[in-house]
């Protein structure tokens, strides 16, 4: 697809990349973010935060303007849908993509427009957009099967809320980790860590080896990121340090409980 020509009046004019990732990237307002269950067991069931396809279309007109970005659309022969999103960065288009799912409504229309739906937000979360709820913590919330409802939807935390809005100003999102000089400073020293930390949980007997690798590359390819550790940067390498703490949490917290058994 060739890219559209651009007019004297729609000449891009530089931009600070890393505030507009920024802006891309920061919370959501809370009621604009939804819940539905995951898994239900009984009347608990697990809550998967989400956001409608509307909400990715509006941050990206706040942030980019309503030029500056552009969506296409590929339906696959297995029902789901390939989603180009790309967005104008400093006069350069950037694309990126991903494949989105048909729903399990009846009705063909709405599982042909939730799959349309689903691309667009897989897409917009490699450039940043949501991608915060993947991080947020599972939690089982009371659940009413037959109205298929949360008694009470559960609160996000702090770090994933959107800060008060300032009439002529773009607030600056919220950080679920503080940066620090003792981050891993490129993907291939990440990648060295980690099989550093993952070989000392094995030898500590918590897990057997390549567990704690694994569970990075997982999580980091579900938030959006490539599978191959070394090319993380940025955010991605937050993710890494981030889940790297509840992994282990989760071991020592196990170890304990079966000591306590015994």
């Amino acid at each position: 697809m060739s890219e559209p020509m651009q007019t004297p009046d729609q000449q891009p004019t530089p931009v600070d990349d890393t505030g507009l990732m920024e802006a891309l990237s920061a919370p959501f307002e809370e009621g604009e973010v939804k819940f539905k269950p995951q898994a239900v067991k009984g009347n608990r069931a697990l809550a998967l935060a989400y956001v409608d396809a509307r909400v990715i279309q509006d941050r990206l007109d706040e942030v980019l303007g309503t030029r500056n970005w552009q969506d296409d659309y590929e339906c696959l022969a297995d029902g789901s849908v390939l989603c180009r999103l790309k967005i104008r960065v400093g006069g350069e288009w950037l694309t990126k993509v991903d494949v989105g799912g048909p729903s399990e409504q009846p009705d063909t229309g709405d599982r042909v427009k939730a799959a349309f739906s689903d691309a667009l937000k897989r897409a917009a979360v490699k450039f940043g957009i949501g991608r915060y709820l993947y991080r947020l913590p599972q939690v089982w919330c009371d659940y009413d099967p037959a109205t298929k409802k949360f008694s009470k939807p559960p609160q996000v935390p702090p770090w994933a809320r959107s800060r008060p809005k300032v009439a002529g100003k773009t607030p600056s999102p919220a950080k679920p980790v503080k940066t620090s000089p003792n981050l891993p400073a490129t993907g291939e020293d990440l990648q060295r860590r980690l099989n550093d930390y993952d070989a000392r949980l094995a030898r500590q007997g918590l897990c057997a080896a390549g567990d704690l690798v694994k569970h990075i590359v997982q999580a980091g390819v579900k938030a959006g990121h490539d599978a191959d550790l070394a090319t993380w940067t940025g955010d991605a390498i937050l993710l890494a340090v981030e889940e790297t703490r509840a992994f282990e949490g989760r071991l020592r917290q196990n170890k304990a409980s079966r000591k306590d058994v015994a």
